[in-house]
């Protein structure tokens, strides 16, 4: 698998799938720069981690001048954080609450590709991969309660869009993934539904994060030099049911 730049830069990287995919990403050569709101004491081996707050403007900006300082080359991207709230019924949810979920998953997104967007095509080139979801566009998840996580994710598919037909033709490509359920703790918290999401998996299990970063690892190399506004959606089958 080949890459057109050697770095990259990945946002929620101290989370289950974060983690695994910066270090699926050193495996492949990469130069991994792993962002997250606290430094990771005890990032993965080869891994260098910087604080961020990705609400902030300022903040995503100092952060992507602090890679380029330890960078030798353009620096590619994968938006991979993301908060939920899926306690709380559309109709109980806070203003707060719903701002707080988007500030994350959406104007956080956008913050970043345009951080880290500027200075590849300044470059010439590179990709950004977005980390979306199945709930923005192929299903409505059952029984969680979850309308600004959906509507967060529904519209970083279409920010990845709209980016891709802005920036491709100046050499750059912007994709995403939209995983179903993928086995990591954050997922352990809801045990008590296992059975019944699995019921709706058509191979029957919940994606490995390796898996995960597999597919963001592809779209991120030129093996899928001809995606632009892809979005790969990696469920199991789950949004065929």
């Amino acid at each position: 698998m080949e890459f057109l730049n050697e770095h990259v830069a990945v946002t929620g990287a101290s989370g289950g799938i974060g983690r695994v995919l910066c270090e699926h990403l050193t495996g492949l050569g990469l130069t991994v720069f792993g962002l997250d709101l606290v430094r990771d004491p005890d990032p993965p081996p080869g891994v260098r981690s910087l604080p961020v707050d990705l609400t902030v403007a300022s903040s995503v900006d100092e952060a992507v001048a602090s890679v380029y300082e330890l960078a030798s080359g353009p620096v590619d991207l994968i938006c991979c954080a993301g908060i939920v709230e899926n306690n709380v019924p559309a109709e109980e949810m806070s203003i707060e609450q719903f701002d707080a979920v988007v500030a994350v998953n959406l104007r956080g997104v956008f913050l970043s590709c345009r951080g880290f967007g500027r200075r590849l095509l300044a470059h010439g080139g590179g990709s950004i991969v977005n980390v979306a979801s199945m709930s923005g566009n192929c299903i409505v998840n059952f029984p969680q309660r979850q309308c600004a996580y959906n509507a967060s994710k529904a519209a970083v598919t279409a920010l990845t869009r709209s980016l891709a037909v802005e920036w491709g033709p100046r050499g750059v490509r912007v994709n995403a993934i939209s995983p179903g359920y993928v086995s990591t703790p954050l997922l352990s918290l809801k045990t008590h539904l296992f059975e019944q999401w699995k019921a709706g998996i058509v191979l029957g299990r919940f994606a490995e994060s390796v898996e995960i970063a597999r597919a963001v690892a592809f779209l991120l190399s030129t093996d899928s030099s001809y995606c632009c506004g892809t979005e790969l959606v990696i469920d199991g089958g789950y949004s065929l049911r």
